[in-house]
């Protein structure tokens, strides 16, 4: 099944999430840095959560972390994702501190575990391109 070609609903963009959604369209993954604290932020928040600064500006971030959790979906929220469930989301702790939401690339038979290394991967989904992420062999885990 073709990811691009399913009938899901898109992000909603507002004035502070803009970047983040920029920057996946161009394959990159764009997250908050405090100029204060020097914090990396995940989600896009217009103060820092850690000392509460305004300075925050907008940096690539290196689109590698690791699997904190999963699950795998078998019956979808949204009918729009029917046609590739079962499918996986998970918890992807960033090399640069935070943790985010994502969807999860991986072939019907292909194992998750937990801690493994993940890298991401710009994926069209819906019409969109998002941040997804697949497991790597870096470090002798999963399966590509």
């Amino acid at each position: 099944m073709d990811l691009d070609l399913l009938k899901t609903p898109g992000p909603t963009i507002t004035a502070l999430t803009a970047p983040f959604w920029a920057a996946a369209e161009e394959g990159r993954l764009s997250i908050q840095h405090c100029e204060d604290c020097k914090s990396a932020i995940f989600y896009p928040r217009p103060i820092c959560p850690h000392c509460w600064s305004q300075r925050l500006v907008w940096k690539d971030g290196s689109g590698r972390g690791h699997l904190k959790s999963f699950t795998i979906v078998q019956k979808p929220g949204h009918p729009g994702w029917i046609p590739v469930a079962p499918y996986a989301v998970g918890l992807i702790e960033l090399e640069e501190g935070p943790t985010m939401l994502s969807f999860i690339l991986r072939d019907n038979q292909e194992e998750l575990v937990i801690g493994s290394a993940v890298e991401m991967i710009p994926t069209r989904i819906g019409g969109r391109t998002l941040p997804a992420f697949r497991q790597t062999q870096s470090q002798g885990k999963g399966m590509i």
